[in-house]
């Protein structure tokens, strides 16, 4: 009820008993409502009100199933697998019987919902090899029960034409342990004839469509149902909607399920095929007009069928054998009567093995187990029945459901009577309609329908169908419920036949045909048959007919008699159980989904009862709760119930109803439950939990989130804990390890220390690899950059001495090598030209080491059109008063050449050019020596060139003159002319200056090179060409500066 709460307003009401009125519209609008949503069950209390939607819903899947285990019959939407789940769990806690009744007219549905339970009850219940196999053929028996018990009707293409109550047996444990079957009142006379649009029992159709040729022939059978007459009286064989030869296959292997052994299989289908044949003999008139047969073919196959004697059967059904006491008469059947006797034996045969399949399912139902069981009963009986001609089985059928009513009615008045007695809240009377008056009229003793329908049926003389109607009218012309043609009004008999009466049962009239009420209630079968039956090679047939005794002179039992003592003993039994109650409705005649046929609804909602039961629920009081349900759901609004009541669970709903405002009229209190009155009191307060669950849901979402957050927080840091214990661990252990190998290394290192200087040992190994490793990682970081430096080279303890001499030795093959190979060809030959200059004046001349890092040039002068290999800016000495001159110097491959511009003043071969002197002092004065053979030819050459070193060694490579150099000390004699000779004079001074001297010699003064170091007077003159100081003997003095294009500028002081 609580989630009929919550989805009141979404697809109408989940429970009727919550309607705010009680009315038959408002009960068939929220049925509507609902229906159009394909939402089919609704509940009215705990009853069930399903409506047939005629199409497949997904709501019976496994997963259904498994949703509606074990809760609350309200907790989830309506469904009868909460109906079946909650009666299976208080059969286990009360350890009582309970059972479900399942009701409805033919069509609405009741076969299926029977099917419906049982798989959930297959599904639910707890599973082994034995509860297996109980379930497979509890589950299995409804495809052999509906073969041969089920058929088309004008109403449902798979109509139940028996009464069935199947108990299914549980143990203490829940477990499905057996079960067992009733059936009442097979509709026999469907074997013989079916009104048009109806069709036999399926089992007929089954066995010639689905059986294979073999057994066919086997069976003297043709594939073709229009061959047979009991088949073709309705005149509709072949149903689109029913699958004949799939159902085959299934009954086929349903028999092999519930242990019918191939013997019995192959009698039960000969029993099926005989009927068949039965139904094809005809009886032709002899000369006397009485019955006679002349085709026997069909009647030798009903012979050989039941194997029985083919003369035997034929005197049987042409003749009644009359025994006296000394003779035995028999008297000849017109064909009529004939036509009865076949049509008997047929019904009789297939009734009786009917009774036989059913007792088989039952043995194999059967439950060994000796222990204390309780039972679920499931009673799926044939509903109220109105039809354009209703005879003697619709009389019987709605009787039942006239008893059912009854039981109905009185199980609920009681429930609800003893409940509200219980709770101590008095008992307000209901007012409903009582079928008890219905009920008398047609079982009360001596003077119910049933009573004179056997009397007249027993009487002497000739009794008819009519005769039984005048009888009727006679004992009960007066009665209120009760009216035939002759009894009744103008207005009404013109709607009545003579040979109908009309009954007023709780759901409606009903107008009955007398006609063959008297043969029906007889199902007569002469002696002579039945003891031909009981000598049937047919084992089923042998035993359905011998368990008469064949002595026996009393007339059996009426179908009437036999039908209300079985039901009478049903009611005592279902009475003794608890009831659960499913109540199935038809939405439409034409089985079309989706269309709700409002009159069809109303009339099932009447004659069902619904609209009295549900007067019954909410007579005095809707809705009622045990205390701690209540108070569990609504305590929130209530500040001082919630979060938790301490006392008694009835005192804390006590509190919660006074802060809700509810006034004494609108609730009682009894012993373990509130009873409330009005569905909108229970509306008013859902309402308001529905308001309060969002601020509940925040506040218990914080809560919920802060216990979460706590034990997160707890369980980190718990895990923290352990895992920095576990690490402090594995660190001390790590740290113990490294200081015991420390102290190894330690000791080991020391002992190599002292022992260092002796020859390796063990004890010292470790330690001179120790070294020698030490030092080539200290070596890796220092290594020298350059070739030239020669002293960063670390220092190698005496272990590595020798391998350190190598390693600097590669090292600098290492350095030389990538040098030499990132040379380029100018480079390479500066080199060259810078050794040719170390190898003449390294350690001869002052000035040379300034010139190291100097580059030669190739050319010091800018003409472009002269074949040279150098040239250079010079100042020349003439040979008379040693006047300076700025000349060029040029050397070719052969000749050196002096130029004035573009005139050439003196050439010099270098055959000719016998050497070359300087002076040891940083002057830049070069003396070239020639040789002299013609008086005439000029004399050795004297120039100073501020690029000396360069010149020299472009001189020496070029000419090849590297032996004709010297470096003189103190003065280099010169010759003038062929025979006259000079000199020139070099000295240190505080000033740079070339003069000639008074002894005609030229003296050249250079700066001191320990002068540069103390006095600084080089630095200050560092930048100006030696040429630059020239004093002239005399008081003129001459300086001259040389410019960037080699010019000379004379200044004269």
């Amino acid at each position: 009820m609580e989630g009929a709460l919550i989805a009141r307003d979404k697809v109408g009401i989940q429970d009727f008993v919550l309607l705010d009125e009680t009315t038959e519209t408002a009960f068939l609008d929220n049925l509507k409502k609902r229906f159009e949503k394909d939402l089919i069950y609704t509940y009215i209390g705990t009853l069930v009100v399903s409506l047939n939607p005629y199409k497949e819903l997904d709501i019976y899947n496994p997963l259904q199933m498994e949703l509606y285990m074990g809760v609350t019959f309200f907790e989830l939407p309506p469904h009868i697998y909460a109906l079946a789940d909650n009666a299976y769990h208080a059969m286990l806690a009360e350890l009582n019987d309970h059972f479900i009744l399942i009701s409805g007219e033919s069509g609405a549905g009741k076969t299926e919902a029977s099917k419906k339970i049982l798989q959930y009850y297959a599904f639910s219940c707890p599973s082994t090899a034995r509860l297996n196999s109980v379930r497979d053929k509890m589950l299995m028996s409804n495809p052999v029960l509906e073969a041969f018990g089920n058929a088309k009707t004008l109403k449902n293409d798979n109509s139940s034409r028996f009464g069935k109550y199947m108990d299914i047996q549980f143990n203490s444990e829940g477990e499905a342990v057996g079960g067992h079957i009733l059936n009442y009142l097979l509709e026999k006379s469907r074997v013989v004839h079916q009104n048009h649009g109806e069709r036999n029992f399926h089992i007929f159709y089954q066995l010639v469509e689905g059986g294979d040729e073999a057994l066919l022939r086997q069976l003297g059978l043709e594939k073709d149902c229009l061959y047979y007459n009991y088949l073709t009286q309705g005149e509709c064989a072949i149903v689109s909607s029913i699958t004949d030869k799939t159902d085959w296959k299934t009954v086929k292997n349903a028999l092999k399920v519930i242990e019918v052994n191939e013997s019995d299989t192959s009698d039960l289908f000969g029993v099926v095929a005989s009927v068949l044949h039965l139904g094809n003999v005809e009886f032709d008139p002899d000369s006397r007009g009485y019955a006679s047969l002349n085709n026997n073919t069909e009647l030798r196959w009903v012979s050989t069928l039941l194997g029985v004697s083919a003369q035997t059967l034929q005197e049987g059904l042409t003749f009644r054998k009359i025994e006296t006491q000394n003779d035995q008469v028999f008297s000849p059947f017109t064909i009529d009567h004939a036509v009865y006797v076949r049509d008997a034996l047929a019904k009789a045969i297939y009734g009786r093995t009917f009774t036989w399949l059913v007792h088989q399912v039952n043995e194999s139902l059967e439950n060994k187990d000796e222990t204390k069981m309780a039972v679920i009963g499931l009673l799926d009986i044939y509903g109220f029945e109105v039809f354009y001609v209703n005879s003697f089985e619709q009389f019987c059928i709605n009787y039942c459901n006239e008893k059912l009513q009854q039981l109905f009615i009185q199980l609920t008045l009681k429930s609800e009577q003893e409940e509200y007695q219980a709770e101590d809240i008095e008992w307000e009377s209901v007012q409903f309609f009582n079928n008890k008056i219905i009920c008398d009229l047609v079982e009360e003793r001596y003077r119910g329908i049933i009573s004179i329908l056997d009397e007249e049926c027993l009487r002497p003389g000739d009794a008819t169908d009519l005769t039984f109607l005048e009888r009727l009218e006679e004992k009960m012309g007066n009665h209120p419920h009760f009216v035939t043609h002759r009894l009744a009004d103008i207005t009404t008999r013109k709607t009545l036949e003579r040979g109908d009466f009309r009954l007023l049962h709780y759901a409606g009239e009903v107008t009955y045909c007398v006609v063959g009420f008297l043969d029906k209630n007889n199902d007569l079968l002469y002696r002579n048959i039945k003891d031909l039956m009981c000598q049937s090679k047919n084992a089923i047939v042998r035993e359905c007919f011998s368990t008469m005794d064949p002595d026996s002179r009393r007339r059996p039992e009426t179908v009437a008699t036999q039908f209300k003592s079985s039901l009478l003993k049903l009611t005592e039994s279902l009475l003794a159980k608890h009831a659960w109650y499913v109540r199935c409705l038809k939405s439409n005649e034409s089985k079309k989904p989706g269309q709700l046929d409002e009159a069809l609804v109303r009339h099932q909602v009447k004659y069902l009862g619904l609209m009295e039961h549900l007067r019954v629920r909410r007579a005095g009081f809707a809705y009622r709760r045990r205390y701690d349900v209540f108070l569990q759901r609504y305590k929130p609004l209530c500040p001082a119930t919630w979060p938790h009541w301490i006392g008694l669970p009835m005192d804390g709903v006590e509190v919660l109803v006074q802060h809700l405002g509810y006034l004494p009229y609108e609730y009682k209190m009894g012993r373990t439950k509130i009873f409330i009155r009005h569905p909108r009191t229970l509306y008013a307060t859902e309402d308001a939990f529905e308001r309060c669950k969002h601020e509940l849901a925040t506040k218990l979402q914080a809560k919920y989130r802060g216990y979460r957050a706590k034990g997160e927080f707890r369980k980190r840091k718990e895990a923290a804990t352990k895992i920095e214990s576990c690490w402090r661990g594995a660190q001390a252990r790590k740290e113990k390890e490294r200081r015991v190998w420390a102290v190894k290394v330690i000791k080991k290192f020391i002992n190599g220390y002292v022992n260092r200087r002796d020859a390796k040992t063990t004890e010292n190994s470790e330690y001179l690899a120790f070294v020698r490793q030490s030092y080539l990682n200290r070596l890796k970081l220092k290594l020298p950059k350059t070739v030239l430096d020669k002293t960063s080279w670390l220092p190698a303890p005496s272990v590595c001495a020798e391998a350190s001499e190598m390693l600097q030795k590669i090292h600098t093959r290492l350095l030389v090598r990538k040098y030499v190979r990132g040379l380029t060809q100018q480079k390479k030959a500066q080199l060259q030209m810078k050794v040719v200059t170390s190898a003449i004046f390294k350690g001869k001349k002052d000035s040379y080491p300034q010139s190291i890092t100097k580059t030669f040039l190739d050319t010091r002068i800018s003409e472009q059109d002269i074949n040279m290999k150098y040239s250079v800016p010079v100042i020349k000495y003439d040979r008379k008063g040693f006047k300076p001159r700025p000349r060029q110097l040029i050397l070719t491959q052969a000749t050196a050449y002096l130029v004035e511009e573009a005139k050439i003043k003196q050439r010099v071969s270098y055959t000719s050019l016998k050497g070359i002197s300087v002076s040891n002092l940083t002057d830049d004065i070069i003396v070239l020596h020639i040789t002299c053979e013609d008086p005439k030819q000029k004399g050795d050459l004297v120039f100073q060139c501020d690029h000396l070193f360069e010149f020299l060694t472009k001189l020496s490579m070029v000419a090849n003159k590297q032996n004709a150099f010297q470096v003189v000390k103190g003065s280099i004699k010169i010759e003038i002319q062929s025979g006259k000779q000079s000199a020139v004079d070099f000295a240190t001074g505080q000033e740079p200056m070339v003069y000639k001297e008074k002894n005609g010699h030229l003296m050249v003064v250079s700066v001191d090179k320990s002068a540069d170091t103390v006095t600084g007077v080089r630095s200050r003159h560092a930048k100006k060409p030696f040429a630059y100081f020239i004093r002239r003997r005399g008081d003129e003095e001459t300086s001259e500066d040389r410019t960037d294009t080699g010019c000379i500028r004379y200044h004269h002081s």
